[in-house]
């Protein structure tokens, strides 16, 4: 193939028409997403409300800690979808899903513009390949798609400035890296990358002309790295007996990693969230051979060098891209898993291209390039790799359908049986709730959240005592758990014990005041007290921290009903149930303050429809008929009738 004469522009025959057909593609195959939820940690992803304001923005990018990784510009553009669509999940997801084709179409190019055979072949198969899935249905992994988007930007412009010498370039290629080091620094490993291209490209390298102009490059990646392996460490919680492994052993994982992901690449099948975590044991001898092969194939590449360089630049790259996450630095997901899908991301298109070159080399080497064969058979790879992204998409469509998969093919999956027992319980289904949440001790009796989530199944299921036992087992397992500090406080609470919950509620916001379900049930514990002017306080945080607080809102109401500030309740009342229509209670409470200002056809309304959201009530039912009662009265006050109001 011709190399193009520029590195910009003008832009290749037809691209425009591969680029609309690349990303109508995607949006098909990754259709069971486009209204899919919100799963693990894209709550913690998707901006809080404690930074959503213009100041917000400002502690994104400079309070490490202010949000669940420093990627600051991934967060800050988090901070603008949510100004967008607010919580709402559909935007999030349709947004990854056009920066993925966006990303396949860039990798295009790039491969096009180095005139590698099959270019456009290479960047559909990256695009349609299910181990993408889930960097691509995973909301919170637009991490990866944004920056690969900045990374394969850096290199066309760094090419064009290797071709035209042009400091334009230059700064364009150093600027895209920054920002794709604000978004994920895996993408440090760009420098390095570029490389390997201008190796394989020239077959040696040169200090002043190849490595020099990358030092600064270099110097920023590592900056970033360190920041990311220090925050990793310090904030998310990537250190303990978990990440105590030896050398040798990261050097047994980061083999094994190797060959695992490569084999999902060629074999994209049993794809999971949460892939079984291996026992890393120096002593047994087949472990060894996973390192010993992959060092074997390089050597083979390296001593194949001079026929074809293409190979072993593939394979470096798709090593070298891949070395964050072979082990030798802590993150998180360690804790459940050594490898993950989203890990290989940008890594897979170093062998994606080799497998796309190399078809395209034996079909023009045939002659079945410009033949109908060789187009079936690229369609054929193409319809088959897409298939299985769609159902491997429809699996990321809900959290529980996500876990549920995740445990059927990896029942030592303690997290995923955790987070299943937390789904339930949110759906009111306790006692299945529980059963998972006790699988979850049985593989990781130390683990806390799962005592936590069985005490909340327990509760529900009016076992009192012994979800109070579980509270304590996490407590005593994890001291600083606010979560578990602000459940036990409620159960005593109902218990009657106020003083002990208020305690607990206080330890709860020592640890983390951003906790608005604490800050508003230590306002009702004040309010039994009596302690009014201090239950505002504590409730006009939680709605600082949840403005859609329905509950705080009611809580608000009523206390300002109390004081006689009816209007200003009424306020309260009307937006805790624009928030939550079924509030039967705020609703409640909304016809009460109607009645007592003489609107009692509005006051009715609610009365009759909280009656239809919660038919058992007796006191909204007594409310309706004191309502109706008095609207009779006004009727028939020329004839000196009377009528009742109606009272909380």
């Amino acid at each position: 193939m011709r190399r193009p004469p520029g590195l910009f522009l003008p832009l290749p025959r037809r691209y425009g028409l591969f680029v609309v057909a690349l990303t109508i593609a995607v949006l098909i195959v990754y259709q069971p997403v486009w209204n899919g939820g919100f799963i693990w940690d894209d709550a913690a992803h998707v901006t809080r409300p404690d930074v959503r304001s213009w100041a917000g923005l400002w502690s994104i990018w400079f309070e490490p800690g202010a949000t669940q990784q420093y990627y600051p510009l991934t967060h800050s553009f988090f901070w603008l979808q949510h100004r967008l669509w607010g919580d709402a999940p559909t935007g999030y997801h349709i947004v990854n899903i056009v920066l993925h084709a966006a990303a396949a179409s860039i990798a295009g190019l790039l491969l096009y513009r180095l005139a590698i055979p099959g270019a456009y072949f290479a960047a559909a198969i990256f695009a349609l390949h299910p181990v993408q899935v889930e960097s691509v249905a995973w909301v919170t992994e637009i991490k990866n798609t944004l920056s690969a988007v900045f990374y394969l930007g850096a290199a066309i412009a760094w090419l064009h400035y290797r071709e035209k010498a042009s400091r334009g370039a230059y700064l364009l290629a150093l600027g895209l890296f920054v920002l794709a080091l604000c978004t994920k620094t895996v993408t440090a490993t760009l420098p390095a990358a570029l490389l390997v291209i201008e190796w394989w490209r020239r077959g040696r390298l040169s200090w002043r002309r190849d490595v020099l102009p990358l030092v600064p490059f270099f110097i920023l990646g590592i900056a970033a790295g360190l920041t990311t392996v220090w925050v990793e460490r310090s904030l998310v919680g990537a250190e303990g007996a978990a990440f105590d492994l030896t050398l040798l052993e990261r050097g047994l994982i980061a083999g094994r990693a190797l060959w695992f992901y490569a084999s999902k690449l060629f074999w994209p099948v049993n794809l999971l969230f949460i892939y079984p975590r291996w026992d890393v044991n120096p002593a047994a001898w087949w472990q060894y051979v996973y390192p010993a092969a992959a060092i074997g194939v390089l050597i083979i590449a390296w001593s194949v060098r001079r026929r074809t360089r293409g190979p072993l630049a593939g394979m470096l790259y798709f090593a070298g891209t891949l070395f964050p996450a072979l082990g030798f630095f802590n993150v998180y997901p360690f804790l459940f898993s050594f490898v993950a899908d989203h890990f290989q991301y940008l890594a897979s298109l170093g062998l994606i291209t080799l497998i796309a070159a190399g078809m395209t080399l034996i079909f023009q080497r045939w002659r079945l390039w410009d033949r109908v064969p060789a187009f079936i058979v690229c369609l054929g790879v193409l319809s088959v790799l897409g298939i299985l992204s769609w159902k491997q998409s429809r699996i990321y469509a809900d959290a529980e359908s996500l876990y549920r998969a995740t445990i059927e093919r990896n029942p030592e999956a303690w997290m995923a049986q955790n987070n299943l027992a937390g789904v339930l319980i949110e759906r009111g289904a306790a006692q299945e709730a529980a059963g998972y949440a006790e699988k979850a001790l049985a593989l990781k009796p130390d683990y806390a959240e799962a005592r936590n989530n069985l005490g909340l199944a327990l509760a529900s299921l009016g076992r009192i005592d012994d979800a109070l036992e579980q509270y304590r087992e996490a407590l005593k397992l994890e001291p600083d758990y606010a979560e578990a500090h602000n459940n036990l406080g409620f159960l005593l609470a109902r218990r009657g014990d106020i003083d002990e919950a208020i305690a607990q509620y206080r330890r709860a916001l020592a640890i983390d005041p951003r906790l608005a379900g604490a800050h508003y049930n230590l306002a009702e514990a004040l309010m039994a007290h009596g302690q009014m002017s201090e239950a505002v306080a504590e409730l006009q945080m939680a709605l600082a921290y949840r403005p859609g607080y329905a509950e705080a809102h009611n809580s608000l109401g009523v206390i300002l009903a109390q004081s006689g500030k009816i209007d200003e309740a009424g306020s309260e009342f009307l937006r805790a149930v624009r928030i939550r229509p079924n509030y039967a209670e705020a609703r409640n409470n909304l016809g009460i303050v109607l009645a007592r200002s003489g609107r009692l056809d509005e006051a009715i309304a609610h009365f009759e429809k909280a009656l239809r959201d919660d038919p058992a009530s007796a006191r909204i039912r007594a409310n309706l008929r004191a309502a109706l009662a008095s609207q009779k009265a006004a009727a028939e006050a020329d004839r000196g009738g009377a009528g009742k109001s109606p009272s909380r």
